[in-house]
């Protein structure tokens, strides 16, 4: 559950029309959620697959492939945003994001059109743009969050990038007039489903390189001390039976943190939630890990730059796909 005591929230990472207006509400008013992410993918799948889309996509004949996903896309982050108004009004999170167009990850200029455009046309103060933390994307934080738009960072795998994130998002808070806030979208399972196999042939714990990299993330962004800015640990969903379905949020509990799981892992996670936070974690653990993982061959560095570019990459074709079925 969504525990404000702690400080601890819960985003559910999903939309898809039908469920936004049928089943979503529920889940604010039960206290499960208090906000909620989207990505190219998840929109993808949505869109060619859901039946909810048709009737909308048929009055659109005429239209860009673009142009159609963004009146669909805009439809459904303005039913979540006025679904989760009553959270953001009561200073209760309330967000969902929406994240720019993936090919626009090294366009400054084009992000920021982009990001402008989206947040207008969706109409609603608790919308996020979602920018990736890339070299284009770090200004275009800056310059959207200066014009009080908040901001998803998104794709952030090591703490370099969070340093980045931090810096800008404290110069467009300060240059921003009235609430603005961002977040820090660190992806955790990833760096498993990469290492696991390797590690555990060598004797080394697994599923933990995803946790103790994000904790060694969260750290740095607590000590930054911004009470906008918070931690939004994300891919904590599980892939097959080998861990519990609530394993990434039990292990990355921690106060001024969100985290951000599809449906069946916010489920596993409330049917029984913990009342302590896991993080932080002691550093020289942390350290201690890492030098492991140096130990057997693997340079975190390397593997968080291989996973940016993985991801870039797999936005990109799951956003070419689907333009490609609704054109």
């Amino acid at each position: 559950m969504v525990d404000r005591e702690m400080g601890f929230s819960l985003w559910l990472d999903f939309v898809e029309r039908e469920y936004l207006r049928e089943s979503f509400p529920a889940l604010i008013e039960k206290g499960m959620i208090n906000g909620a992410t989207s990505n190219p993918a998840i929109f993808a799948a949505a869109i060619t697959i859901s039946p909810a889309y048709r009737k909308q996509l048929a009055s659109l004949e005429g239209k860009s492939a673009k142009e159609k996903y963004e009146a669909l896309a805009i439809v459904d982050i303005r039913t979540a945003a006025q679904a989760l108004r009553g959270c953001y009004d009561a200073d209760n999170d309330g967000y969902i994001s929406i994240e720019v167009d993936p090919f626009l990850s090294n366009d400054t200029t084009g992000t920021i059109a982009e990001g402008e455009r989206l947040f207008a046309a969706i109409g609603e103060p608790n919308v996020m743009v979602k920018v990736p933390a890339t070299e284009a994307g770090y200004e275009a934080m800056r310059v959207l969050m200066g014009k009080g738009i908040s901001v998803n960072a998104t794709l952030v795998f090591s703490p370099a990038q969070a340093e980045r994130c931090l810096a800008v998002m404290q110069q467009g808070t300060e240059a921003a007039t009235g609430k603005v806030d961002g977040v820090i979208s660190v992806f955790v399972s990833r760096f498993d489903r990469l290492l696991d196999e390797k590690l555990a042939a060598n004797g080394v714990v697994s599923s933990r390189t995803g946790v103790l990299n994000a904790a060694k993330i969260y750290a740095l962004i607590e000590r930054a001390k911004m009470p906008n800015i918070r931690t939004l640990f994300a891919s904590t969903g599980v892939k097959g039976e080998v861990l519990p379905a609530a394993y990434y949020i039990e292990e990355l509990l921690a106060a001024h943190s969100i985290n951000t799981a599809p449906l069946a892992t916010i489920e596993s996670y409330v049917s029984a939630p913990l009342s302590e936070p896991r993080l932080p974690i002691n550093e020289a653990e942390i350290n201690g890990y890492f030098s492991t993982l140096k130990q057997q061959g693997i340079e975190i560095e390397e593997v968080s730059q291989s996973l940016l570019e993985d991801g870039l990459c797999a936005f990109e074709e799951a956003f070419a796909e689907m333009l490609n079925r609704i054109e």
